[in-house]
């Protein structure tokens, strides 16, 4: 992906980790969409 501080790397990565975690149901969706639990844990 060509990043150039760790940090970003780190970040980007993690959100993607996460988007495939609540795509695959292991996180608790409580009713909502997936943008919707993705857009709070972010938050």
């Amino acid at each position: 992906m060509g990043f150039k501080a760790f940090h970003s790397a780190a970040a980007t990565l993690a959100g993607i980790e996460t988007a495939h975690m609540i795509r695959k149901g292991q996180i608790a969706a409580n009713g909502s969409t997936a943008f919707q639990t993705f857009a709070e844990l972010a938050a």
